[in-house]
C-alpha cells in the first residue's frame, strides 16, 4: 500500500491552518512525475479568514518604527542567505529547474531584501520651511493596509520576494497566493519572516486556484494587488482589480526578441541565445525566444547555436544537468503541440527536443531545447509566448527591419541587441519599444533599486516591481501644510507660562 502523499496548506498568522479543505490539488516532481503532495485549496471563506489576520495584524505593524522594521529585513536576509541552498532544493523538486538556476532565482530575491533593508531612507519624505509667512510644507508616505501578491510558477521564490519585502517594510501586511504547481517554496520562505521577528500575521500564504484570486480581487480589506502571469490573466486581475476599488500592479506575458546585427561577436551572441532560450527550460518572462538575424549572419550565428545545444544534458535538475524538465505533463504537452505547429507551418525545425536521451525517469515532462530557422511571424511560433525551451529564428534584411518587426509584437517586456557598434546600440535603446532592453545582455533583468517591468500587453497598471516604484506602489503619498502661531507674537493663548 503506498503511502499518501503530504499535506501542504496554508500559513496564516505564523502557523499552518487547521481547517479541512474541501479541495485539494496534487503537487508534482517534474523529473519523475511523482506525486509529492496534496495542496489545499483556500475557498472563498479562507480566504476571508487569512485577510481577517492579517488585517489586524497590519493595524499594529504598520505603527511599526522604521527601525524595528529594518531590523526585521536584516534578520531576514541573514536568514534567507543562509537556507537559500535548502530552498532551492524546494525549487527544484516542484519546478524541475536544475539547482543552479534555483540557486539564482533565490540570489536575486535576496537582492530585493538587502534593497528593503533601506526603507529608513527610501521612505524619507520632503520638506519645504515658509512656503508662505510661518508655513511649512511637507510630505509622507504611509502603509497601504493589507496587500496581495499574486505570484507565477516559473519562479516560486523570486517574484514573491519582488514585492513581499518591500510590503512588509513599508508597514503593509501581506497575503501571498502563489501558484499550485509548486507551493513549498513560498512557504518555506514565509516561516523565515517569523523567525526573523516579524509579528504573526503580518505575512500569511493561501493556497488556491482562481476561487481565491477572485476572492483577493472582490475583499473590501485588500487593498493593492501585484500579479505576475500571462497576459489574459493578467489583463482579468487588473481589470477586476481596478473595478473593486483596488491599486493594481499586473505583469503580464512576453515575446522577448535578441537582435543579432552583422558585426556582433557572434560566438558570444550564440552563447547569449542558447543561455536565454533554455535557461530553466525557457519557463520565465525574460527569456530570449524569437532571436531576428540580420544579414546575412544567419547561417553563421545558426550554425554555431546547433553546435552549442548538442552539448546540453537535459534531465534532474539535482544530477548537474544543463536544463531539467518543464512544470507538468500538461504544460509538456503544450509545448510540444507549437513544436508541430511549427513544423506544419513551414518553419525549418534545425534541432529537434522531441528526441534524443534525457538523464532522468521516463514518468518525467521532458523536452529537449528545439531550434527552428525560417520562421515568419505568421506562424504561432513566433505570435504566441511558447514558455518553453524553443528557440525561433526571424532573418531580416536591415537594422530597420529589425526594429520594425520588434516594435509591432503587442508584448514589450525585454529585448536585447547584439553589436560592437555603440551608436546602434544607442539608437536601438531609443527608438525599441520595450521596458527593459540589453545592450550584448541577453537578459536585462535590472537590479533590484532599479524597477521590473515591461511596456504594451506585458504591463496592466502604472507601476512595475521593486525599485522605488514598488515603494511608492505599497504606500499612500500625504501632504501636511502647517501653521504654529507664536504665543509670544500676539498668537493665542495656550497656557505658556510668562516671566516677569
Amino acid at each position: 500500500m503506498s503511502t499518501p502523499a503530504p499535506r501542504i496548506t496554508h500559513l496564516v498568522g505564523g502557523a499552518p491552518w487547521t481547517g479541512v479543505a474541501e479541495r485539494t490539488s496534487p503537487v508534482y516532481n517534474p523529473a519523475s512525475g511523482e506525486v509529492t503532495g496534496q495542496l489545499d485549496l483556500a475557498s472563498a471563506a479562507t480566504v476571508d479568514e487569512v485577510v481577517k489576520v492579517a488585517h489586524d495584524a497590519g493595524r499594529e505593524w504598520g505603527q511599526a518604527s522604521l527601525t524595528r522594521r529594518a531590523q526585521v529585513l536584516f534578520a531576514f536576509r541573514e536568514l534567507l542567505n543562509a537556507r537559500k541552498e535548502e530552498i532551492a532544493a524546494l525549487i527544484t523538486a516542484e519546478h524541475g529547474k536544475v539547482l543552479s538556476d534555483a540557486l539564482g532565482e533565490v540570489t536575486r530575491g535576496l537582492e530585493v531584501v538587502e534593497f528593503a533593508c533601506g526603507i529608513p531612507h527610501l521612505l524619507k519624505g520632503g520638506f519645504s520651511e515658509n512656503v508662505s509667512t510661518k508655513v511649512d510644507v511637507y510630505s509622507i508616505r504611509q502603509a497601504l493596509g493589507v496587500v496581495a501578491v499574486i505570484s507565477p510558477f516559473n519562479f516560486p521564490a523570486m517574484v514573491p520576494m519582488w514585492f513581499v519585502p518591500i510590503a512588509v517594510a513599508c508597514g503593509n501586511a501581506v497575503v501571498i497566493k502563489p501558484s499550485e504547481k509548486d507551493p513549498s517554496a513560498v512557504n518555506a520562505v514565509a516561516q523565515l519572516w517569523k523567525e526573523a521577528g516579524l509579528p504573526d500575521g503580518v505575512v500569511n500564504v493561501v493556497h488556491g486556484d482562481k476561487e481565491a484570486v477572485d476572492r483577493l480581487l472582490e475583499h473590501p480589506d485588500v487593498k493593492a494587488v501585484s500579479f505576475v502571469g500571462s497576459t489574459p490573466i493578467a489583463k482579468y486581475v487588473y481589470e477586476k482589480g481596478t473595478a473593486a476599488g483596488k491599486r493594481v500592479q499586473a505583469l503580464g506575458g512576453a515575446k522577448n526578441h535578441m537582435v543579432v546585427l552583422p558585426d556582433a561577436d557572434l560566438d558570444l551572441a550564440a552563447d547569449a541565445a542558447v543561455n536565454a532560450g533554455f535557461g530553466s527550460a525557457g519557463e520565465r518572462c525574460m527569456a530570449i525566444s524569437a532571436l531576428v538575424a540580420v544579414e546575412p549572419v544567419a547561417d553563421d550565428l545558426v550554425e554555431r547555436i546547433r553546435a552549442r545545444m548538442a552539448t546540453l544534458r537535459t534531465g534532474d535538475g539535482t544530477r548537474g544537468c544543463d536544463m531539467g524538465p518543464l512544470v507538468t505533463g500538461a504544460h509538456r504537452d503544450k509545448v510540444v503541440g507549437y513544436v508541430e505547429a511549427g513544423v506544419e507551418s513551414g518553419a525549418t525545425l534545425v534541432v529537434d527536443g522531441r528526441d534524443g536521451d534525457v538523464d532522468g525517469d521516463e514518468g518525467g515532462f521532458w523536452l529537449r531545447p528545439t531550434l527552428f530557422d525560417h520562421v515568419t511571424p505568421d506562424m504561432s511560433i513566433y505570435t504566441d509566448e511558447i514558455f518553453g525551451p524553443v528557440l525561433s529564428v526571424v532573418r531580416v534584411p536591415s537594422y530597420d527591419a529589425a526594429l520594425e518587426l520588434v516594435n509591432a509584437n503587442p508584448y514589450g517586456n525585454g529585448t536585447a541587441i547584439f553589436t560592437n557598434d555603440g551608436g546602434a546600440a544607442r539608437r536601438y535603446q531609443n527608438e525599441v519599444e520595450v521596458g527593459m532592453v540589453g545592450v550584448n545582455v541577453p537578459i536585462p533583468v535590472p537590479m533590484a533599486y532599479y524597477s521590473f517591468g515591461g511596456w504594451k500587453s506585458s504591463l496592466f497598471g502604472d507601476s512595475h516591481a521593486h525599485g522605488t516604484e514598488g515603494v511608492h506602489f505599497f504606500t499612500r503619498g500625504k501632504v501636511v501644510t502647517s501653521r504654529w502661531l507664536d504665543p509670544s507674537h500676539g498668537g493665542l493663548n495656550l497656557g505658556f507660562p510668562t516671566h516677569d
